[in-house]
């Protein structure tokens, strides 16, 4: 017996759906305050190679849901169609990227975590949801002018299995042999970086 979902059951515009929704967001927004992305500091440290917080607790985040899923769809619980997955297309959510990091760095903030930072009374968080808001509406503007490239590079709904021509079950392994390597080479960095401020400070 497969586990429903409110995709596979036409349901997502139903109130119980916005309701465990809203219940969902807001263990995330509690879970992201406690990794501390309530801090644009912290955030936009990433990329500066302060703080590598960030990449921690989001390679833990993926491995974790994608082991979840692989597992639940091993044991019959789970149909992959009953899965929503988002069509790709390359050029627009390449270009879509770099416009997203750029405004990460620049507002350190992204737009979920900015919705933590609100609701900790951040000022900057604020300044930087309203500067989305009206890149929101400018995009909606611009719509009929850019409808034709939003379908550039269309793939379908590809995964990262059809793509390697791997295993779902070989292709987790993958990744998650990524995220430990990833984690050594962080916990390394810091090491060194931990080494270094106290030889400063002892001189």
């Amino acid at each position: 017996m497969t586990l429903a979902t409110f995709f596979s059951d036409g349901t997502l515009g139903t109130p119980a759906a916005f309701l465990t929704a809203a219940l969902v967001g807001l263990a995330f927004g509690a879970s992201l305050e406690r990794a501390g992305f309530g801090s644009s500091r912290r955030l936009s440290g990433v990329f500066y190679l302060r703080d590598v917080t960030v990449i921690q607790v989001m390679f833990t985040a993926l491995t974790t849901a994608l082991v979840g899923l692989a597992v639940l769809e091993r044991l019959g619980l789970v149909d992959p169609a009953a899965v929503h997955r988002v069509e790709t297309f390359l050029a627009p959510q390449a270009v879509g990227g770099l416009i997203f990091g750029v405004g990460f760095v620049m507002g350190g903030w992204c737009p979920g975590t900015a919705l933590v930072g609100l609701a900790s009374a951040k000022g900057d968080a604020l300044v930087f949801l309203l500067g989305a808001m009206l890149g929101s509406l400018g995009f909606a503007a611009a719509w009929p002018a850019l409808s034709g490239f939003a379908e550039v590079g269309a793939c379908g709904v590809a995964t990262l299995p059809q793509l390697l021509g791997l295993s779902t079950g070989v292709t987790t392994l993958l990744v998650v042999l990524m995220a430990l390597s990833v984690f050594v080479v962080i916990d390394r960095f810091a090491a060194r970086k931990a080494a270094g401020a106290a030889e400063g400070a002892a001189s």
